[in-house]
């Protein structure tokens, strides 16, 4: 990974890092920076090695020294754009190491639409190269083999989350809000795809029928000074409060009315497994075919009609005229995403891969 700094594919890869059986694999994390705010929650049997590179491409000499020097059977990279990297570097790797390369976006999604031909020749000419590529929902994996072709060893692999534990700290963790409610939580990276100055928009208007109603943004990132200036402009100032990067947002979920997930475009997002397995009402976009096939008429979710600010301030109000604050749910559709089911998926596929069958 480039390091473990706190989103959605970061934390799916310390997850893995954590939950792979010790009597079967000795695991190696490989950071490219060494940047780590993760890295204390892994366990001790995990070795965590960093290049301390500026950046992913400065990181190459860093990667091809770390792999000759560990000799592994098997590199799992975990970000496209490290992904290509690492397929480039192949030739400079022990013959027997295997590479799987995890997709954590759509192939040629929002940050790819500028550069699209590109990012284009760049999967074509890497990806085929790779003995296994993980696709995290079924839109993906689809996407990808119009890229790549049906030959190139493409398998669906569903995010793990921890629901016993995010439902353990829910409940040990303090009170994190003040005043009064609907409390609302939207969690991500303060850039343009994640959607949150239509999150505002649609929260001013939500105002003017909840006038009480709070929101809380976990995540930092390019966007947060404009967004503040926008609060401003919607004199939601004093209902409306920028944490920054949280690494543990399941402690703001205890007393939190509605998740929201505002995004633009999305792969599949980690917040909207983790904030099902707290139980959490949840208002999202369409953000993706993976979103919206796996939620379609799904109980205690609303999947606004389409992605502005006044479908999205429509499916709020209509999830908090039909929630009380507190109300918690069973979210069945998250069963295949449970930590044991999809940590021993991505077991199988690594034993495949390694005994030469994936491909």
């Amino acid at each position: 990974m480039p390091h473990l700094g706190g989103g959605g594919a970061e934390r799916v890869m310390a997850q893995l890092a954590r939950s792979l059986p010790r009597d079967c694999f000795e695991v190696h994390l490989g950071l490219i920076t060494e940047k780590g705010c993760l890295s204390e929650a892994l366990q001790p049997g995990v070795c965590v090695h960093g290049i301390g590179a500026r950046r992913v491409l400065f990181g190459a000499p860093g990667i091809v020294r770390m792999v000759r020097e560990l000799r592994p059977d098997l590199v799992l990279s975990g970000m496209f754009h490290l992904n290509f990297l690492v397929l480039l570097l192949r030739p400079f790797f022990p013959a027997r190491t295997r590479i799987l390369v995890r997709q954590n976006g759509m192939p040629l999604g929002f940050e790819g639409q500028r550069f699209s031909a590109v990012l284009k020749r760049l999967y074509q000419t890497t990806y085929p190269h790779a003995d296994g590529i993980i696709c995290q929902t079924d839109a993906m994996a689809k996407e990808m083999t119009g890229l790549v072709g049906s030959r190139a060893g493409i398998r669906v692999l569903r995010n793990p989350v921890d629901v016993q534990g995010i439902r353990r700290a829910v409940q040990r963790n303090s009170q994190r809000w003040i005043g009064g409610g609907p409390r609302l939580l939207s969690v991500g990276r303060l850039s343009p795809e994640k959607g949150f100055d239509i999150l505002l928009e649609a929260f001013a208007e939500v105002r003017s029928q909840f006038p009480y109603a709070q929101l809380v943004i976990l995540g930092r990132g390019v966007e947060e000074n404009a967004l503040r200036s926008r609060c401003q402009r919607l004199k939601l100032n004093g209902c409306v409060r920028f944490m920054g990067y949280v690494p543990d947002p399941e402690s703001w979920f205890g007393e939190a009315s509605l998740l929201v997930i505002p995004s633009r475009l999305e792969a599949f997002p980690n917040i909207l497994l983790e904030g099902a397995a707290a139980g959490l009402p949840i208002v999202t976009t369409p953000c993706s075919a993976g979103v919206t096939d796996l939620l379609y008429g799904q109980p205690w979710v609303w999947v606004a009609p389409e992605i502005s600010s006044p479908s999205l301030a429509c499916s709020i109000k209509a999830a908090l005229c039909t929630v009380r604050s507190g109300d918690r749910f069973p979210h069945l559709w998250l069963d295949p995403f449970d930590l044991p089911d999809s940590v021993s998926a991505y077991e199988c596929l690594i034993r495949e891969t390694l005994a030469g069958v994936a491909r």
